[in-house]
């Protein structure tokens, strides 16, 4: 081979973006057969890609991005870049549809079939789904996120993981831990995670939630609306402003044009639904989930503001004491002379259910801690007594539906909890009245203790303080049959105790009177 073209080639084996402009192509909107030359959102990710290659060599990258801003073509060039260039190297491409992934299939395809002849592998052969270099003993590959078996079994150099929020949220944890543990974690290596949000919970809100926590590996990219300059409604006339898009034009450094595309795409879809498309930053983009409880935005607001916790404790020998591993987070300290409430919602303790949870206030509505841990109703009962008499004797509200029947009967009749939260019914046959511990849900009550809650939020009278709270908080919704609980894959055990505790700082408490009466009829 020519020594100039040898020199060309490895130039542009190293340089992608030089490589994409004069070795890909891509179809336009207008239909047309154009060179990839990055736009301003491939950019910002090319310069990620190159700063993690630089400080690592590898890439583990998660994208936060508005719709339609080429990112999904960035990645299959990126990854047909090096499969094609290189020896023993096998991608994989994964979507949430079968349209989709036909669609990134078919550009992967156009790439190859432009390619420059200089650039060009021998193929052994091409499918539906797969490009083979048999030369390089390389392949790409595309998939859909169907079944649990996806990408079990490889071996793969590097990963696309497309609208990540948009699996099925019945197997996509299991197809995604499938998935990353066939990539090695070695130099050389790539995982791409792409996705616009689909509300705060579910694979793609944890992956994005532990980056930006610095705890999973992965580097967050967030790309918002306005890096696309194709999203702008042209001029006419003056533009009057709102006094909402005077400050996002203030934040933002938003022209006109900018401003006219939101207006007329909030105007089209809701503010809701172009926030979570369109996001102006990371924040935002997870606002929307399901028809929500609780307002999305406040609960963001105070998500910006928590505190970070003042300390840990563990209840050791009947006593909490401090441990940096304990399941009880404190954000304010402890006073001797306030008035503490405590809310509880019991679980039945088993590995992969649901969580037991306490929350605390003080007469402020103040949320001073949390405890939360799986653990077996009964020994949850000696857990809550000793933080009602670390707090003062606090009075305490448990739930006491299935399992916390036993929480609750301890609680009562065992250990005679001084302030425990008891319900007295009359039979209307026999007028007798009996006590009942403890305060059980019912499609009744439950509505009246969440509006109680969604009331008190509104109003801001509750300080919230943990950050798990606020996110149970912002995935709690209305569902199709207008009940209220946690959108499917989360968990509301927090949710749950805050309102019962916000339910007896109401007004609502009935402190348990022991007498000798009480332990023979109490149930």
């Amino acid at each position: 081979m020519d020594k100039k073209l040898i020199e060309v080639r490895k130039r542009l084996r190293e340089d992608f973006p030089l490589y994409s402009k004069h070795s890909l192509k891509i179809r336009t909107k207008d239909g047309t057969i154009e060179p990839l030359i990055l736009n301003p959102a491939q950019k910002i990710l090319q310069k990620a890609v190159d700063k993690q290659l630089k400080s690592e060599g590898k890439i583990r990258i998660i994208i936060l991005k508005a719709r339609q801003q080429g990112l999904s073509t960035y990645v299959g060039g990126y990854l047909y870049f090096q499969v094609s260039q290189a020896r023993a190297k096998k991608a994989m491409v994964i979507t949430h549809h079968a349209d989709s992934t036909r669609a990134l299939f078919d550009l992967t395809k156009r790439y190859h079939d432009h390619i420059p002849e200089i650039l060009k592998p021998h193929t052994k052969y091409s499918s539906r789904r797969e490009i083979s270099f048999d030369a390089l003993d390389s392949s790409y590959v595309v998939a859909t996120a169907g079944g649990d078996n996806v990408g079990r079994g490889e071996t793969l150099t590097h990963l696309h993981a497309s609208e990540l929020a948009f699996w099925s949220p019945n197997n996509a944890s299991q197809i995604w831990n499938g998935l990353i543990q066939a990539v090695p974690d070695t130099e050389g290596t790539a995982v791409f995670i792409e996705s616009t949000a689909n509300g705060v919970s579910g694979i793609f809100y944890d992956l994005w939630k532990g980056a930006l926590e610095g705890s999973n590996g992965f580097i967050p990219v967030f790309i918002p609306w306005f890096t696309d300059p194709t999203y702008r409604e042209k001029q006419v006339g003056n533009l009057d402003k709102t006094p909402e898009e005077k400050d996002l034009q203030k934040l933002y450094k938003l022209d006109n044009q900018q401003l006219r595309f939101r207006r007329k795409r909030v105007a089209q879809t809701g503010l809701d639904l172009f926030k979570q498309e369109y996001p102006a930053n990371a924040d935002e983009a997870f606002l929307t989930t399901g028809r929500p409880v609780f307002n999305p935005e406040q609960l963001q607001k105070r998500m910006q503001d928590t505190p970070t916790i003042l300390q840990k404790m563990a209840l050791e020998g009947g006593e909490f004491t401090n441990n940096n591993r304990g399941e009880l987070q404190v954000y304010k300290h402890h006073d001797a002379g306030e008035t503490y409430y405590i809310g509880a919602d019991v679980s039945l303790g088993v590995r992969g259910g649901d969580w037991s949870c306490a929350q605390v206030l003080d007469s402020k509505k103040r949320q001073i801690a949390t405890w939360r841990g799986m653990v077996h109703p009964d020994y949850f009962a000696d857990v809550l007594y000793a933080l009602g008499m670390y707090y003062n004797s606090a009075y305490l509200i448990v739930e006491n539906n299935n399992h916390g029947i036993l929480t609750c009967t301890r609680l009562g009749k065992d250990m005679a909890y001084p302030n425990f939260y008891q319900e007295t019914t009359v039979d209307k046959i026999t007028e007798k009245e009996s006590i009942t511990l403890g305060f059980r849900t019912t499609v009744k009550t439950k509505p009246l203790v969440i509006d109680q809650l969604r009331a008190s939020m509104r109003q801001e009278e509750i300080e919230l303080n943990d950050k798990l709270t606020i996110r149970e908080m912002m995935t709690y919704i209305v569902t199709e049959t207008g009940a209220m609980e946690a959108e499917q894959g989360c968990h509301d055990d927090t949710v749950v105790a805050l309102a019962l505790v916000n339910h007896i700082h109401e007004g609502k408490f009935t402190p348990i009177e022991v007498t000798n009466d009480f332990y023979i009829e109490a149930v």
